[in-house]
């Protein structure tokens, strides 16, 4: 019985050494994966001035990825115009 609890305790050890060991060193990917991106929310708006705010990822100029923000929308009325000159409204990264 003594064995069997000292095997168990030996076992549950390197497991949780094991753990430890995995989420550090995944941890250490989204480190490094994050120094070489950015990222920015930006409105953007459609011919009928909806406007959706979205998390846009970069890395090195180039659009990774882009997620709506839940609840950051808006419908504006139909004379209203963008203060945004024509450039920062295209621009992404």
């Amino acid at each position: 019985m003594k064995k069997l609890v000292i095997s168990m305790l030996i076992i549950t050890l390197i497991l949780i050494l094991v753990m430890s060991f995995t989420m550090i060193s995944s941890k250490g990917n989204y480190i490094k994966i994050q120094a070489y991106t950015n990222s920015h929310t930006k409105a953007i708006c459609n011919s009928e001035n909806f406007c959706q705010d979205y998390e846009i990822f970069c890395k090195d100029q180039k659009v990774i990825r882009m997620n709506p923000i839940t609840g950051a929308a808006v419908q504006f009325s139909v004379d209203w115009k963008d203060p945004r000159d024509e450039k920062d409204r295209e621009k992404l990264c």
